[in-house]
């Protein structure tokens, strides 16, 4: 079993050991061994050779039998798809109540995609899955666990669940190669890779793929003869749509999907051939390194085309081109051909990643400076030369001075120990303790901000929150303490901070009368609308209802 591992040989120690279960689920995708590890589990119960590590012989009556699928006293394969009533159902059950044809032997019954099964199917086996008869096994195979945990969940907790892995595409390789050895048969590496991607981690979908291409090739399989067969487009189209991508030719896109359209290729092929070449693009800008399995020729032009993006733009158009399949438009789309070139249209407009400083350049901004050295007169208006400029960096430029000239004629100063701006004014030393965020206590910043502050006749600062929990929060200890060492800095003498009363002052308290509510609705749509406001000031106009 391939890259099942972790299932056979469970399997397998439990069956050297004498400790298998009565029940099992085996959940995955379609083609990666399901019903197969069934089959050998059966083998390995019933086979009269079976080794102390608990593998069967494989050549005993009773293994080839069950290998091939033939009928078997012991061994009964149903197809929950056509046999899923309650019936079918009940008569399971009672086939299940007669002992194994051998001492020693085991019946194993085989459910293959158990989703189908109905509530009352699975209600009917409910209870001989918690009392099996002895030697008795069932094997449940799904691809859609969900379905039974929605349909029927108690049989979860009565089956022991194994998880099948999808199969990589260097397995699924190694396994073409071998098929294709035994039949005397050659083929590229890199023909079988695409046979391997299209499978999809599934190994059935890869053989039947392998044997459809056998027989269109004959011969030696090649890369042209899979793309045929499985309808993929070449590479050079998707190094053609980079092209136009790169250079903006927006008009280039609908001869492009024109041309795959005429020679009869899959538009949704195309679209999911496209994923994956934004993806290994993706994979060559960030790492031009990297091991992928591409022919040498195809991975020098990808990374040739690779540099002509940038990685958020690849990463933007991988994300713009993924959106188009996550919503299901294109497969519910009678007509993709419009949806996939409106996508490529909107790759082709897609703006490019700008940096900053390249930004700020273009702008004339800070990236630009006159020089002042000039001692030749040199760039000043009286020589009639052109002003030098010189290019300099952004961490090169002086910081903006954040005092303001009205807080310097208020008298305000500057702390040179720490550029902090004090002043003797506590109310607006307040409001530059809370604009700098500096020692603000946690969780309440926003009650500060909305406390309403004034100055008393003896020079303290009375603060007076809003009604809550911060009002609350400012009269524990330490609290006011940890204010008043935060705002210090920011002022030029001593002072007190009293904490006033939430409750009681009156400009806490809104009166709510019809008058002011009309004036608030007013307001409101004038906001809305400000032509308004010219009309109920010429018609003195007013709000009734």
């Amino acid at each position: 079993m391939v890259t099942q591992e972790h299932v056979s040989e469970t399997l397998r120690r439990a069956v050297s050991s004498g400790h298998v279960g009565h029940a099992y689920l085996f959940c995955g995708p379609r083609g990666v061994g399901k019903t197969t590890l069934a089959r050998v589990l059966a083998m390995a119960l019933n086979c009269a050779e079976r080794s102390d590590e608990g593998e069967p012989c494989g050549i005993c009556d009773n293994c080839t039998r069950i290998w091939g699928g033939h009928t078997a006293l012991d061994v009964v394969e149903i197809d929950a798809a056509s046999n899923r009533g309650v019936d079918d159902a009940r008569n399971l059950r009672e086939r299940a109540m007669y002992a194994p044809s051998a001492e020693g032997r085991f019946k194993v019954y085989i459910v293959d995609e158990a989703h189908m099964l109905t509530r009352e199917a699975w209600n009917a086996l409910l209870k001989i899955l918690e009392e099996p008869p002895p030697s008795v096994i069932f094997v449940f195979a799904t691809t859609e666990p969900q379905k039974i945990e929605q349909t029927a969940a108690p049989i979860l907790s009565r089956c022991q669940r194994f998880d099948f892995r999808r199969i990589g595409v260097n397995h699924i390789v190694s396994r073409l190669s071998g098929v294709l050895e035994q039949e005397g048969l050659e083929a590229s590496e890199e023909a079988l890779r695409l046979i391997a991607r299209k499978a999809d981690g599934g190994m059935r979908d890869a053989l039947s793929l392998l044997d459809q291409v056998i027989s269109f090739a004959g011969g030696k399989i090649e890369t042209e003869s899979v793309r045929k067969v499985m309808g993929l487009v070449e590479e050079e189209r998707y190094l053609e749509l980079l092209d136009i991508l790169s250079e903006n030719q927006h008009s280039e896109v609908f001869p492009l999907i024109e041309k795959l359209a005429n020679e009869g290729y899959d538009l949704v092929e195309f679209y999911h051939g496209l994923l994956d070449i934004l993806r290994t693009l993706l994979r060559l800008r960030l790492a031009p390194d990297t091991e992928l399995h591409l022919p040498d020729k195809l991975r020098d032009q990808l990374v040739e085309h690779s540099v002509r993006f940038e990685a958020e733009d690849i990463v933007r158009m991988l994300s713009i081109a993924a959106e188009l399949e996550g919503q299901g438009s294109l497969r519910r789309s009678s007509n993709p051909r419009v949806l996939i070139e409106m996508l490529l249209l909107r790759l082709s407009y897609m703006d490019r990643t700008v940096a900053l400083e390249e930004l700020i350049t273009a702008l004339g901004g800070a990236h630009q400076a006159i020089d002042s050295a000039g001692k030749d007169g040199e760039g000043s208006p009286e020589s009639g030369k052109p002003e030098q400029i010189d290019e300099v960096k952004v961490g090169d430029l002086p910081k903006p001075n954040l005092v303001s000239e009205t807080s310097a004629q208020q008298g305000s100063t500057v702390d040179a120990t720490n550029g902090i701006v004090t002043s003797d004014e506590v109310e607006e030393a307040w409001a530059r303790w809370l604009e700098s965020g500096i020692d603000v206590p946690l969780g309440l910043s926003g009650f500060l901000r909305s406390a309403r502050v004034r100055e008393l006749s003896d020079g303290s600062l009375e603060v007076t929150p809003l009604p809550g929990p911060g009002a609350r929060k400012l009269k524990e200890p330490g609290v006011m303490k940890q204010i008043h060492e935060g705002v210090e800095p920011y002022v030029s003498r001593s002072f007190d901070i009293v904490l006033g009363d939430a409750e009681t002052d009156p400009r806490n308290i809104e009166h709510i009368t019809e008058k002011s509510v009309r004036e608030d609705t007013l307001r409101e749509l004038l906001r809305q609308e400000p032509r308004l406001e010219r009309a109920v000031e010429e018609l003195d106009l007013e709000l009734m209802d």
